[in-house]
């Protein structure tokens, strides 16, 4: 495939300029990087590590509080810098959008030919007022992370391939045509270079990849549009839910529901995390983290949180609710599975009822964005019902270790999930 153009004009300094809220028009590539004026240079930051891999591992393992953190300082030395980072607070940037420099694009006729990509800065969009996306809500996005290792120049995706081919699932049930797997990895990997200086320092957080894919044709009648759009845009983030790794309080919802059978909650579609907004803004009105919510037919089993998977343990064995098309497969989901049967865990997807989750030791949820997140509290039918201390349980933790430290490099990947760019 042709990789993403970047103007010769652009020096290695191009990763340094500063965001820009330029207006891009989906429909005419004429203003590409080459007309993108040379970045300033800025200050240097110096990654200082405390500890190893190893004994980062350990420690959390056998009840460390936390991952081992990297300072950021300052340095004028070219011997001893490792990286160029962005010139922002890294110990509080939370979860949220920071615009940063790059945004990649790739347009797609109804034929499935997608056209050669190419980086440009990022900034507005325009489209038809009669998009597809916007009429008939026919979009799907993608969610995964890059993390910069403890040498602070490489940088790691975690299995990139595997939001390619749930993106390209969710195309097919969408009606809508989809890059390759080679394409949407290659572009991923170019947008994250391009904004290599985002990408937080070793145990700061993570730069959050958003790709899409809408329908940008302008169409009117109920049909597929004639003309999609392949972007991704990146913002580096902290914890995702405010309680940061400290347990999540949720509510068990019994009146609205996130998906049906047939439906499409089992592709990631922009349109079932709009459904969700009205449950999860009542419930956090009343101080919950968010919303567990249940199979819509018989309303005793559980299926999933607005955002993430949810995983009981009882007895040391795992239980998830088994995908069916109503929830979607995550791949930190899968990922936790395959972790937990490889540490010697009994892990079972099978239907979880809501007494199960009521009488449950441990509950955690797991997604790209909250990683792992454990369960302080369940509250169902005005019934509140407790799991823990106040942090992590016994297996949640040593899941969460393990998942962590192979997205972060501080152990041997045998799982070949990472892909190193340099």
């Amino acid at each position: 495939m042709e990789r993403a153009v970047i103007s010769p004009s652009l020096n290695q300094n191009y990763l340094l300029c500063p965001s820009r809220a330029f207006s891009t028009r989906l429909h005419s590539f004429s203003s590409s990087t080459r007309n993108l004026s040379p970045p300033s240079s800025s200050s240097s930051i110096k990654l200082q590590h405390s500890s190893s891999s190893s004994s980062v591992l350990s420690s959390v393992i056998n009840g460390g509080a936390s991952f081992t953190r990297c300072n950021a300082v300052l340095s004028n030395s070219s011997s001893t810098e490792v990286s160029e980072l962005a010139d922002i607070d890294w110990d509080n940037i939370g979860f949220g959008l920071k615009p940063t420099d790059y945004m990649y694009v790739m347009k797609c006729n109804i034929d499935g030919e997608f056209s050669k990509g190419e980086l440009q800065r990022f900034g507005n969009i325009e489209v038809s007022p009669s998009a597809g996306v916007l009429n008939y809500g026919q979009g799907l996005f993608e969610g995964l992370k890059a993390y910069r290792k403890e040498d602070g120049n490489n940088i790691l995706l975690f299995r990139p391939e595997e939001n390619a081919n749930r993106m390209r699932n969710g195309a097919e049930r969408m009606c809508m045509p989809a890059p390759s797997i080679e394409q949407f990895v290659e572009a991923v990997k170019e947008t994250v270079l391009a904004n290599k200086r985002w990408v937080p320092p070793p145990g700061k957080g993570s730069l959050y990849v958003r790709p899409l894919l809408m329908g940008t044709g302008a169409v009117l009648g109920l049909a597929p549009a004639p003309e999609y759009t392949f972007i991704i845009y990146v913002s580096p983030v902290g914890n995702y839910f405010k309680e940061g790794v400290a347990p999540i309080n949720l509510i068990v919802e019994n009146d609205f529901h996130r998906a049906t059978p047939g439906g499409t909650g089992g592709v990631k579609t922009i349109g079932n995390y709009a459904a969700v907004l009205k449950a999860q803004s009542i419930a956090k009105a009343k101080g919950y983290s968010d919303v567990l919510y249940l199979d819509c037919v018989y309303k005793r089993f559980l299926e999933e949180v607005s955002s993430c998977n949810i995983f009981i343990v009882k007895d040391n064995v795992i239980a998830t609710p088994e995908i069916k098309g109503t929830i979607l497969p995550g791949i930190t989901r899968k990922s936790i599975i395959d972790v937990a049967r490889t540490q010697g865990f009994q892990v079972e997807e099978r239907n979880v009822t809501v007494d199960e989750l009521l009488e449950a030791d441990e509950v955690f949820c797991t997604g790209t964005a909250v990683v792992v997140s454990p369960v302080g509290s369940v509250t169902y039918k005005g019934k509140r019902v407790s799991y823990g201390e106040g942090t992590f349980g016994t297996v949640s933790k040593q899941l969460y270790t393990v998942l962590t430290s192979l997205q972060m490099g501080l152990i041997e990947d045998n799982m070949n999930w990472t892909v190193n760019l340099s």
